[in-house]
């Protein structure tokens, strides 16, 4: 298939696309000469390099991020009718995930230097708009119990957990990390998805490392662990009688997920170490055209960028961040603006949403650029390149 676009003659370098190889094939093949495509050894072995590489004493895998994430909130007690507090700025997923539980989000606002949940905003809305009863916090504004926090690490960036991590112990909220495309992200230095009651991680095809799908649940309580392999297996009392207590879901990993996965873990380092460098090449070249600016990462903080994504202020440079997509797009170059705040979401209409205008003023002026971690020297100086001629074409 010719991926050019009419007019350029050129290749379109994509947003983010998989690396895989040779050890993704044997995995895979191995999978086939076994005949073992649904249960075998790889989902095991994925599970325990992950639970090694996050540092948990337990991971569990899923057949998607989403799937992990509503086990998860199951597995943290979020009830019907209860609340969720999460940030608008990502994927729609982790929201979804609350309503299939019963529970509704509630909308923190997020920092304007990081993009991340504004962690002193959380803690200010669970001690001033809430109030303690029978051991629980409760929504003075709607009466519901808060059953959670979900701390997302929005492009393989970390919320500032400290204050949630405090807070939440205070008043026995329990916090469920959603590290889809943070997977090797630090803080503190230790690696997110080990700091809550649960971690989630997703290996769609976007991801620092893939399996083609497929999700993890990573947590250092065992009877956590065992409950999540039970409920993901459709609470399989008895695997010969086929007997069942309860509701359960049909979200094991498969043995093909694993092979995939597996063979994509013993690479991550590489992985991050491009996702870095392709940060650090766009933020040094980019800082010489005005009005461009990347996130800077914080002291004790390790970022992963899963996407790197630029500030466009139009003022200065010349054109909005929409602007620059589809001057991109002519040059067969892939962007992408920022997910849609979720608070804005016909999905998700009536939800509180607190504060929320700065997640509106970023995703209006952020656009990501293509980051994959195989975007080669060339490529990549392709996109800058494309950048600078339009800032130029901008001045005429």
């Amino acid at each position: 298939m010719d991926t050019r676009p009419a007019g350029t003659g050129m290749p379109v370098i994509p947003l983010y696309a998989p690396s895989v190889g040779e050890l993704e094939a044997t995995n895979l093949a191995e999978c086939i000469r076994q005949n073992l495509l649904i249960h075998g050894p790889f989902v095991a072995e994925f599970e325990r390099g992950i639970a090694e590489f996050v540092g948990t004493a337990h991971a569990v895998g899923t057949h998607s991020g989403t799937s992990a994430l509503h086990l998860a909130l199951l597995l943290a007690g979020v009830e019907a009718d209860d609340e969720v507090l999460i940030t608008p700025l990502t994927f729609i997923a982790p929201a979804n995930a609350i309503r299939y539980v019963g529970a509704y989000p509630v909308f923190i606002d997020v920092e304007r230097d990081t993009w991340q949940m504004d962690a002193a905003l959380a803690v200010d809305f669970l001690k001033q708009q809430c109030t303690s009863r029978d051991g629980r916090l409760y929504n003075k504004s709607s009466g519901r119990r808060i059953g959670a926090i979900v701390a997302v690490h929005f492009l393989g960036i970390p919320v500032d957990l400290d204050p949630l991590l405090e807070v939440a112990r205070a008043h026995g909220v329990p916090i469920v990390e959603d590290a889809a495309q943070a997977l090797g992200t630090r803080y503190r230095g230790r690696r997110v998805g080990s700091f809550g009651t649960i971690g989630c991680f997703s290996f769609h095809g976007n991801k620092l490392i893939t399996a083609g799908g497929g999700g993890m649940i990573v947590t250092n309580d065992a009877d956590l662990a065992r409950r999540a392999r039970y409920l993901a297996n459709q609470a399989k009392d008895d695997a010969v009688e086929t007997s069942h207590k309860e509701v359960g879901y049909n979200y094991r990993m498969t043995n093909l997920h694993g092979a995939v996965g597996l063979a994509q873990l013993s690479k991550i380092d590489r992985h991050i170490e491009a996702k870095r460098r392709i940060a650090a090449t766009y933020a040094r070249e980019l800082s010489k055209i005005p009005g461009l600016t990347l996130v800077q990462e914080k002291p004790d903080t390790f970022y992963t960028y899963w996407l790197s994504s630029v500030v466009v202020d139009a003022a200065k440079f010349g054109m909005t961040s929409r602007e620059l997509l589809i001057f991109l797009r002519r040059h067969a170059v892939e962007s992408l603006p920022l997910y849609e705040p979720l608070h804005l979401s016909l999905a998700h209409k009536g939800a509180q949403a607190v504060g929320c205008q700065v997640a509106e003023t970023v995703r209006a002026n952020v656009l990501s650029l293509p980051s994959s971690v195989g975007l080669t020297e060339q490529d990549q100086a392709r996109v800058i390149s494309a950048i600078e001629a339009a800032f130029n074409s901008s001045r005429q």
